[in-house]
């Protein structure tokens, strides 16, 4: 049996996973988050800290720290987690693909594009060990190549693939993604069994619903996600396509790519023993 404590974060929407395998406790840590104010630059860990200290009160072996890709809108803390607890981090396989989309971007020449930062790579099918169950990977593609999602028992974490069912889908215009197939990794989700828990990455509480949430199942998927609908592959290319030219780069989409990157470790300091992240100017 499996556990999942759900952590959200106010300044960027984003729900961070800890999931306890109950019988040894060993525990996964999902999509954590650093704290970045961007107006000082100014970076913490209070959040995460947080999550840790819960971590040590209830006794837990933190085994990973993933994230479900290369986010755009956070500064991932699994480097931070890492080196705190020596938790393995671990990523998609095609993190490689992102990383030579963006280093070049913030001329980040400590960046190889391997993967190399990461302890795991992961492709589609791969299972991971934790205590006496284990994770599989589902590689999900759309948002950005390297997206994937962690199946465990019977919930699956989905990254920013799909939203809750009032919200939708996940923005697909980013380099490298593609609502294409961004449609089709959704219908690899939603032929998981009906019962099978999706716990999102984001919640952004449209209108219609004045609390944040972050569980639903594949059935409320396929029964009610707005973007979905019954609509085929190509009404639902349209309408994403649409959509995202009318949406604005995330907010934090400068800082987070050049250190998420580096699987969220920072540029190195420079000469005056500094760190500098960059604003390469008209390259996004």
């Amino acid at each position: 049996m499996i556990q999942v404590e759900a952590y959200f974060d106010d300044p960027t929407n984003t729900v961070t996973y800890l999931v306890e395998d109950v019988a040894t406790k060993h525990a996964v840590l999902i999509d954590p988050v650093l704290d970045y104010e961007p107006h000082r630059a100014a970076l913490t860990t209070a959040s995460v800290d947080r999550i840790l200290s819960d971590i040590r009160a209830r006794k837990l072996e933190l085994t990973w720290v993933l994230d479900t890709h290369a986010h755009a809108d956070h500064l991932s803390a699994a480097d931070y987690v890492r080196t705190e607890t020596g938790a393995k981090m671990g990523i998609g396989a095609r993190i490689t693909d992102v990383q030579k989309l963006f280093g070049p971007v913030f001329n980040a020449r400590d960046v190889c594009a391997n993967g190399s930062v990461f302890d795991a790579l992961f492709e589609d099918g791969d299972e991971i060990p934790l205590g006496s169950t284990s994770i599989k990977v589902l590689h999900t593609p759309g948002h950005t190549p390297a997206c994937v999602t962690f199946i465990i028992g019977d919930a699956a974490f989905v990254g920013d693939t799909l939203f809750m069912p009032d919200y939708g889908t996940a923005r697909a215009d980013f380099p490298g993604g593609d609502a294409r197939t961004l449609h089709q990794s959704i219908q690899k989700i939603l032929s998981l069994p009906p019962e099978t828990r999706i716990f999102v990455g984001h919640d952004y509480s449209p209108e219609s619903r004045n609390h944040v949430a972050w569980e639903s199942t594949v059935a409320e998927q396929l029964a009610s996600n707005v973007h979905l609908d019954g609509s085929d592959e190509n009404a639902f290319v349209a309408m994403r396509e649409a959509r995202d030219a009318t949406l604005k780069a995330p907010r934090l989409i400068l800082p987070s790519l050049q250190v998420n990157i580096r699987g969220g470790a920072l540029p190195p300091a420079e000469s005056d023993g500094h760190t500098y992240l960059k604003l390469p100017i008209n390259r996004i």
